[in-house]
């Protein structure tokens, strides 16, 4: 396909779990030693918007990027058409977008530790959001949260042309 997704490479898909639980550590370590003692507090009250901004972040990427916005959606149409494949967005794509997008905006308006917290909050809901989605489509999946997960979104494949159930960690 193309440097932006990962096509048939379980390999390189399997990649990118490790490659965020990195950046997510990283992420902790630096905020450990660079945020200032008595402000440890509201380390987490960024992260936890970060992670509560999530829900929406998923809902609009999939609705409005993955089924909206070239070349996004003929990528995603390929995962349709073969929804047990190993394809994804590459780690550069959505690893940029997490810089661009999340953490330079919150660095122009915040400290660099906040801008961080928060990026860390969207990033561990993202790693979230691709274990529950490959669970979805590789696993048998145990527990009745996972289960509503998969029947949802086997809604949302099912319902290609006037596509449907766009939340897949939530019911959005």
């Amino acid at each position: 396909m193309s440097i932006w997704t990962i096509d048939d490479s379980q390999w390189a898909y399997r990649l990118d779990f490790g490659l965020y639980t990195a950046a997510a550590l990283s992420m902790v370590g630096w905020l450990t030693l660079q945020t200032p003692a008595h402000l440890q507090w509201v380390v987490w009250v960024y992260a936890a918007c970060g992670a509560l901004a999530w829900s929406g972040v998923e809902y609009a990427l999939h609705r409005f990027v993955l089924h909206g916005l070239q070349p996004f959606a003929r990528w995603h149409e390929a995962h349709h058409d073969r929804p047990s494949a190993w394809i994804s967005s590459s780690t550069l794509l959505s690893g940029s977008l997490f810089v661009g997008v999340v953490f330079v905006p919150a660095l122009l308006l915040l400290d660099g530790w906040r801008a961080c917290a928060l990026t860390l909050g969207l990033v561990v809901r993202y790693m979230g959001y691709t274990v529950t989605h490959h669970a979805i489509h590789h696993w048998r999946v145990p527990g009745q949260w996972l289960q509503e997960r998969k029947r949802w979104h086997g809604r949302h494949h099912h319902h290609t042309r006037n596509a449907v159930c766009f939340g897949v960690t939530n019911s959005w």
